[in-house]
């Protein structure tokens, strides 16, 4: 195995270099610029800061105070610009640059219609409006007017996304009732990987430094491969600057509920193709608190990131190696004693250092793109109970990643997508306590996709073959070692009709595929953090599932709404169960089981626009999970979000003012209805009553001199201070509250956000 490993990152590297090399050695040629300018469409007026980027390349400029922009050493062949800007309507535009070098934009006030954007889908980059599967794309704007106290609560108010969430500090992605080691999160372009299978292990990314989220709802194993069955979460940063900028920001947020205070300065430029981006950030909370339980002891926690890229920008491409160091100190919640407003740790407490070297390679070959990404990251997770020096958990994960593929954009009207791809990991146990087994995993697999545009039909598919092999190690008496291997083939086709250019309607089927994890096949050990004692199972098989979506879309000046609904059927699907009546060390057990399971559901809004400011915009999400021939009390999945309906009133008061632009005021309902489809076997889950929660905030940008001073953003969460529970907030399962006589911990109560950011170049 160990030769195989070798063998195939050799290989890739040796490829790598080779290409690299050629195109370095090459001789240079000729460096086009674009320049142009940007005017409002009202009143022709210049427009100042607005963002023009070619996604491609990962660069971006912003105009100046005349509307003008300038970005140089270009490649002479057709690339894709997108052009935003707050309260507009994005323009995608494919320019010829062997024939414009000048190239000028009108953007017109945003109405309802749907803002297109690229992304990179499942047949690579590519416009979300030409996707057969819904993707939500969360951008900067969204992400700065959200209160949130970690990456994943910031978008898990999207249209079929929810969290797992453990107090404030941990949160799990759930994208249409799916979540665990079904999705996979993408962030300095490859898979994130830090032991997600456990309950109370969050994601190991600093929020501040995503620039925009792209999330794509649905089997995505085509080109993530295994883990992907429920979708993915891809996490982008900045663009670099255009050649001869140089930027430097400053950010910072308090929270009054948990006292939650962040900041984050951020450095980048481009000299002559040399760019660089530095960012380091803090955060802090303490104990968050409620009505009912005042300050949840264990809630606070401690956050620290530091972010560094350098690499070149030329008309052949671009080469970036990232850099990047993640610290995370939670306490952990019991249900036990009182909380206060210190910040101080406490025990229990874990003890997260994630470590990330990406070296990210885009080559023009040809008439095509070559990506290249080679990968390294360790994870030390570290769990302290007894004392705050010596743990008892103790996981160091490693893992090497490895990306090699070519797309072709225009191959006879048809754009191709090929490539390979994997991981080799390698968990250790360095702690006195165990839950699962150490372990080796060598993961690789091949794909292609195409898609082509047929009169009014956008159809696209492709094939993938995965191999995923996996050794466990014995220790002492408490694990036996053992092996297994997967091959599986997966593949999506699908298609999107423009019944006008502005109805729209999609059609997918997608074959994915999930490989069981260590934790499900070999967990034996108490799971500090979830109360519970949990045995896995040799003998699980790989899921396997077939989802149908099917959507439809319309858009026009004074309303637009999206239908997207889907019908999941997975064979053999994994989930922890809870044993009648049993107990091992005390604690309840639970075991690793699996059957065959359905899901319905999808999601819908509309957003209405009587007039040019307002906005009216409700979305609705559903999903039912139910596992097959079972009773009543084992026939609904476990951890299944609960119906979900959201209100949103947007008033833009000034738009492209003088000293006040992009000024808001946003009025918000979130409702949660009554989940009452729990899975009751041997109490397991009980039923979670509705609730609806008030929001209200507002946000402006600051100018001088037609300068961005600051921008500024207030936001209110839960302003009746209802006292709630979410069903998959975990926390909802402590058991009895001694000091209030309640089953569980409650979730935040009302919380007021400020948040202040300062461009300073």
């Amino acid at each position: 195995m160990l030769k195989k490993i070798c063998y195939y990152v050799t290989m890739s590297l040796i490829m790598l270099v080779c290409i690299t090399n050629n195109i370095v050695a090459a001789p240079a040629g000729v460096k086009v610029s674009l320049t142009g300018k940007v005017t409002d469409e009202i009143d022709g007026n210049p427009l100042i800061g607005v963002t023009i980027t070619i996604p491609s390349l990962s660069v971006g400029t912003t105009t100046n105070i005349d509307g003008e922009y300038k970005i140089e050493d270009l490649p002479q062949k057709q690339l894709t610009l997108q052009v935003s800007y707050l309260g507009h309507q994005t323009i995608i535009k494919k320019v010829d640059l062997s024939k414009v070098k000048e190239l000028n934009f009108v953007m017109k006030e945003s109405n309802a219609t749907l803002n297109e954007v690229v992304v990179t889908g499942l047949t690579g980059q590519s416009l979300m409006k030409d996707s057969p599967t819904p993707i939500s794309v969360v951008t900067s704007n969204q992400l700065k007017e959200t209160s949130s106290s970690n990456l994943i609560d910031a978008i898990a108010h999207q249209p079929g996304i929810s969290q797992i969430t453990t107090g404030g500090g941990i949160s799990k992605p759930v994208i249409r009732g799916l979540g665990y080691n079904r999705i996979v999160t993408v962030n300095d372009g490859i898979r994130q990987e830090g032991q997600q299978w456990g309950d109370e292990h969050g994601i190991e990314i600093d929020a501040q430094s995503i620039n925009n989220v792209e999330i794509l709802k649905g089997p995505a194993s085509l080109m993530y491969g295994s883990d992907a069955m429920a979708g993915v979460v891809i996490f982008h940063g900045d663009p670099v600057p255009a050649n001869g900028q140089l930027k430097a920001s400053a950010a910072t947020e308090y929270q009054t509920n948990n006292g939650l205070f962040d900041y984050t300065l951020d450095f980048a430029g481009n000299k002559k193709g040399l760019v660089w981006n530095l960012r380091g950030s803090q955060k802090m909370a303490h104990a968050y608190k409620n009505k009912i339980d005042g300050y949840v002891a264990g809630s606070q926690m401690r956050e620290a990131g530091l972010n560094g890229m350098l690499g070149l920008n030329r008309d052949w491409g671009y080469s970036h190696l990232n850099l990047s160091y993640y610290h995370l100190t939670p306490s952990m919640i019991e249900g036990e004693g009182e909380g206060s407003s210190t910040y101080a740790k406490a025990l229990p407490f874990q003890q997260i250092h994630h470590y990330k070297a990406v070296w990210n390679n885009s080559l023009y070959i040809g008439d095509g793109i070559l990506k290249a990404i080679l990968g390294f990251q360790q994870n030390r997770r570290q769990e302290f109970e007894e004392s705050a020096e010596e743990p008892g958990l103790d996981f160091r994960l490693n893992t090497l990643n490895y990306s090699l593929n070519y797309s072709l954009e225009n191959a006879n009207e048809w754009k191709i997508n090929t490539g390979v791809g994997g991981m080799y990991q390698r968990s250790e146990n360095l702690g006195d306590e165990y839950l699962i087994p150490s372990y080796a995993l060598f993961d690789i697999g091949a794909f292609a996709t195409t898609s082509k545009q047929f009169g009014k039909w956008n159809v696209s598919g492709g094939l993938r073959f995965d191999h995923r092999h996996l050794h466990s190690f014995a220790l002492e008496d408490r694990f036996e070692k053992f092996s297994r291997s997967c091959n599986a083939l997966s593949g999506s086709i699908g298609a999107v009709y423009d019944i006008t250019p502005d109805m729209h309607f999609r059609l997918n089927l997608a074959r994915g595929f999930r490989a069981p994890n260590l934790s499900e096949l070999a967990s034996n050990g108490e799971h500090e953090g979830t109360f519970r004692y949990e045995l896995g199972d040799h003998q699980l098989k790989p899921e396997y599932s077939w989802q149908v979506d099917a959507g439809w879309d319309y858009s026009s000046s004074n309303v637009s709404f999206q239908i997207a609904l889907f019908a999941n059927y997975i064979d053999n699907y994994i989930f922890n169960s809870r044993l009648a009546d049993v107990l091992t060390e005390e604690l309840p057990t639970y075991q690793f089981t699996q059957g065959n399971a359905r899901l319905l559901g999808g999601e819908a809004s509309i957003d209405i626009h009587p007039v040019e400011a307002l906005h009216f915009l409700n979305s609705f999400t559903y999903v039912n999970a139910q596992q097959m021939d079972q009773p009543a009390e084992s026939k609904y999945l476990p951890m299944t979000p609960a119906p979900r309906w959201n209100s949103e009133i947007k008033y833009d008061i000034i738009r492209d003012g003088k000293t006040f632009n992009n000024l808001f005021v946003k009025l918000g309902l979130e409702c949660n209805l009554k989940q009452d489809h729990y899975y009751a076997a041997n109490e397991t889950e009980t039923e979670t009553p509705s609730y609806t929660l008030l929001n209200l905030s507002a946000g402006t940008d600051i100018l001088h001199k037609g300068r961005k001073w600051c921008s500024l953003y207030i936001i209110g969460d839960n302003l009746t201070n209802r006292a709630y529970q979410n069903h998959l907030s975990r926390l909802k399962y402590l058991g009895e509250n001694e000091s209030t006589g309640r089953m569980g911990v409650y979730n935040m109560g009302r919380n007021i956000t400020f948040k202040v950011t300062i461009p300073i170049l």
